[in-house]
């Protein structure tokens, strides 16, 4: 075996003879590229998915390169053979490229980088198992040890008595000399088990053969289903024709065995899909063609943001932009930053492109994403509409890429590693396919804003004027344009936004959730017709619970955070939910403190705003839209049909409601609590904030009747609440922007966040200190205005049992999408970690908890 590092992006070579085959091996601490032999009769390709020996395991790897030759330290006779490819060609040409700079940036393995890649099931290593033996009958059983005698109960507590060893080892410490003892008495068989990785889906058809010259063998009962048969065209999925005729399995045999039909296996895909009526490009106010002009104008890479207002039409210049993309056979891009958003943008996006469209993300089953994935490898155009994970569709032939709200942090991976943001990796991917990159937002991040800043003038009025530029016949290579949408589409206003003081409510006698405002709105949507949004930025009933009598705070057992109180129907029993390790136990009916049966709850959520509504407006038809509501297949997709159909008068939900939805019968937006988003310990509060209020505005009078956007606060006065009150998002940027280049904040300097956690709380802060102490005499050589701040626990010390502690590092001046030129000395400091110390690497982090 080749314990080598990758040194350069493998080559498709197809046929090597003789043959070894240089794999990525999917095996935590092991050497990254491992040397294989290829056995007589197999074929393998650069990029297909193996499953190789690794000691006495099976584990998943993939091909990187093939070689007629061995290096010159392995001895032929002790390279092992592949066992079997699981899955082929599943990557395009040039795409490793692409990997191999994402791991590069964001620190990480590139074995790391393809898992998150890949869809799920693919790589999976085989794993030890133990089994009881029936007893063996050889005479009186010797003694066995307690520590024996444990593993038995363990298994025989199975109902098949077979239980994986790392099972065995949670439940038994030390279970290892029991485990050989057994063995020696021949009680219990160790075996590996293969995990399967995910395969084509196959169903059986029955085609028609012979109909009459059989006709005197049948019996009239078969007759009859063969006709039926003919008269569907000679072919139907078996399950389908017995469903159709009522025939039974014994049946469609005897027909197969007869002659009469033929059974076979045929792959079916599954692939996600809606039948939508045919939609028709629609005719484009005149800042929607000029901003398709200047799109189409762009040859080769280049950056677009495009900056409209909610409801200037962003959706249809990207499907305008997209129709020359597959005329000329190339394929698109489409992100959208929730799961939450593609169905809408899906259903639409078929109805102009029909089955050329497919959808992919996270919440697909495991077949659904892998048929997915080998269907976009093939060379026909299409369309993929998804979430950030489909940047990196294996589409061969990219022509465009969209990005539609481009300043979400939906787009930002959170976990596992690596930890990259769509819209960094869109920019190389655009890059390398040489084409268009398209940044549309009515509320664009600073980032995207400051870097086409130098290619396009910004107005310097206080209020947005048009900034269109006129197309020329060509775009130079690797632009970056500015395009502006400054009105809704039939010069709809915007909505005016009220900001209610609950100060004022609360003088008038008001302890209710719901101001004054907000209720005279509610009362009016069944009486004239309309719908609304309830906005509130948290989801469960109660942010906490405490004890009236001692004060006594439910905690979680596991994270330093209080549970939060989920109520679910009566009589069932309440809930308490961590919203960090989803750690859930019922409410005890007495304090465990001072045994007080007195609760108070503290906080709201959409739980506890659903619970006001029902007490103040009875017949108010509601629904919840939040992470909750949603965990179930398809529950996005039917409460948005539901909402849009009319069944509902309002929807309550947490950030889901503020993006992406299109409903003309919104007249009515409130937002609950604005100050949460505002007092969040982050440097993009002010941003985020007013990202999401004016998201959340652009919700209503989308139709013919004017909306109204109500917004509670205990703070009218703040300055981001003003411009959110009067449309003034460019003055607000200005202003930001100058207050992050004042302390060198992105955009004028890089973040990375170092992550450190474990269950030891004295061996992380030990750690952590060391960390800090060695970066700031290795980097103080290189750079004079980087800053280290830290190390500090983080805003949440403990989650799922392990203290976490952070660094953070400002660094020079460093443009997103730029890989650092200075490599950090991050591969030094893991080996400096110890075993029981984890190390994440955060580049451009969007979150500090």
């Amino acid at each position: 075996m080749s314990g080598s590092e990758l040194s350069a992006s493998p080559q498709p070579d197809r046929h090597c003879d003789p043959c070894y085959v240089e794999a990525l091996v999917d095996c935590p601490g092991s050497p990254q590229v491992l040397t294989y032999r290829i056995p007589t009769g197999h074929t393998i390709a650069v990029g297909d998915i193996l499953t190789v020996p690794l000691g006495r395991q099976q584990v998943g790897a993939i091909a990187l390169r093939l070689t007629p030759d061995l290096p010159r330290d392995l001895d032929p006779g002790q390279v092992r053979a592949i066992e079997a490819v699981a899955s082929s060609s599943l990557f395009p040409p040039g795409y490793w490229t692409l990997l191999q700079t994402v791991a590069d940036y964001y620190h990480s393995s590139l074995m790391a980088t393809i898992r998150v890649v890949l869809p799920p099931g693919l790589l999976r290593r085989s794993q030890k198992r133990v089994k009881l033996l029936p007893p063996q009958n050889l005479g009186p059983e010797a003694p066995l040890s307690p520590l024996a005698q444990q593993i038995l109960q363990v298994l025989k507590s199975s109902k098949t008595g077979d239980y994986s060893w790392t099972h065995i080892q949670k439940k038994i410490k030390g279970a290892a000399p029991g485990l050989r003892e057994l063995q020696r008495h021949q009680r219990v068989a160790v075996y590996l088990q293969t995990q399967s990785p995910t395969q084509p889906k196959t169903r059986r058809v029955a085609t028609l053969i012979h109909e009459q010259p059989l006709a005197s063998s049948l019996t009239p009962r078969q007759q009859e289903v063969l006709q039926f048969l003919k008269q569907r065209g000679g072919e139907l999925w078996a399950v389908d024709l017995m469903g159709s005729t009522h025939a039974s399995p014994g049946l469609i045999q005897t027909l197969a065995r007869k002659g009469a039909i033929a059974l076979s296996d045929r792959e079916t895909l599954r692939l996600e899909s809606s039948l939508m009526a045919a939609d028709h490009p629609q005719s484009l106010t005149l800042h929607q063609r000029k901003a398709l002009e200047a799109i189409q104008s762009v040859q080769g890479f280049g950056t677009v943001l495009l900056h409209g207002v909610t409801g200037s039409g962003k959706t249809e210049v990207y499907l305008q932009a997209i129709a020359p993309i597959l005329a000329a056979g190339q394929s698109a891009l489409l992100l959208v930053p929730e799961i939450g958003l593609t169905p809408q943008i899906s259903d639409r996006v078929r109805a102009r492109f029909g089955q050329r469209v497919r959808v992919y993300h996270s919440a697909l089953s495991e077949g659904e994403r892998y048929d997915t994935w080998r269907v976009l490898l093939q060379s026909d155009p299409q369309v993929v509409v998804g979430t950030r994970s489909a940047i990196f569709a294996p589409l061969g032939n990219l022509g465009l890429i969209i990005l539609d709200e481009e300043h979400d942090g939906g787009y930002k991976q959170e976990s596992p590693a690596p930890c990259y943001h769509a819209r960094t990796v869109a920019h190389w991917r655009a890059q390398l396919a040489n084409c268009p990159l398209i940044l549309g937002s009515a509320t664009p991040s600073l980032e995207s804003w400051h870097r086409v800043q130098a290619a396009a003038p910004w107005p310097e009025a206080a209020q947005p004027q048009p900034v269109v530029p006129q197309p020329s016949p060509a775009a130079p290579a690797g632009s970056a344009l500015y395009v502006r949408l400054p009105e809704r589409v039939h010069a709809q206003p915007l909505p005016p936004i009220v900001l209610v003081d609950m100060r004022q409510e609360l003088q008038r006698g008001n302890r209710t959730l719901l101001s004054q405002r907000i209720q005279q709105g509610l009362a009016k949507l069944q009486a004239e017709q309309q719908q609304g949004l309830l906005f509130i930025n948290r989801r469960g009933h109660s942010t906490f619970v405490s004890c009236r009598s001692c004060g006594y705070v439910v905690e979680c057992p596991n994270c330093s955070v209080s549970l939060t109180y989920h109520h679910t129907h009566h009589p069932s029993t309440p809930l308490l939910r961590c919203h960090y390790c989803n750690h859930t136990a019922p409410q005890p009916p007495k304090c465990p403190s001072c045994g007080s049966p007195y609760f108070r709850y503290f906080g709201s959520g959409t739980q506890r705003v659903m619970e006001e509504l029902r007490e103040q407006f009875p017949t108010l038809r509601v629904l919840r839209f939040d992470s909750d509501t949603t965990r179930r297949k398809g529950a996005h997709r039917e409460l948005l049909t539901r909402f849009s159909q009319g069944e509902v008068d309002l929807m309550v939900g947490t950030q889901m409601v503020t993006k992406g939805l299109d409903i003309p019968q919104v007249q009515f937006v409130g937002v609950l609590a604005a100050d949460s988003l505002l007092n969040l310990s982050d440097f993009r509060a002010s941003e985020r904030t007013m990202q999401t209020l004016l998201q959340v505005a652009g919700r209503t009078g989308r139709g013919t009747q004017p909306g109204q956007v109500v917004i509670q606060t205990y703070n009218p006065e703040h300055p981001v609440l003003q411009a959110v009150k009067d449309y003034q998002f460019q003055a607000f940027t200005q202003s930001e922007l100058a207050m992050r280049q004042a302390l060198q904040y992105p955009p004028y300097g890089q973040l990375l966040l170092l992550k450190l956690s474990s269950p030891n709380p004295v061996l992380v802060e030990q750690t952590a200190q060391e960390m800090a102490s060695l970066l700031r005499e290795m980097l103080g050589a290189l750079w004079e205005n980087f800053a280290l701040l830290g190390p500090a626990p983080a805003q949440v010390l403990k989650v799922a049992r392990r203290f976490r502690w952070q660094i953070l590092l400002k660094l020079p001046e460093n443009l997103e999408a730029t890989p650092l030129s200075t490599p950090l000395p991050l591969d030094y400091l893991r080996s400096r970690c110890p075993r029981e110390v984890r190390l994440g690497i955060d580049v451009d982090p969007l979150h500090f908890g």
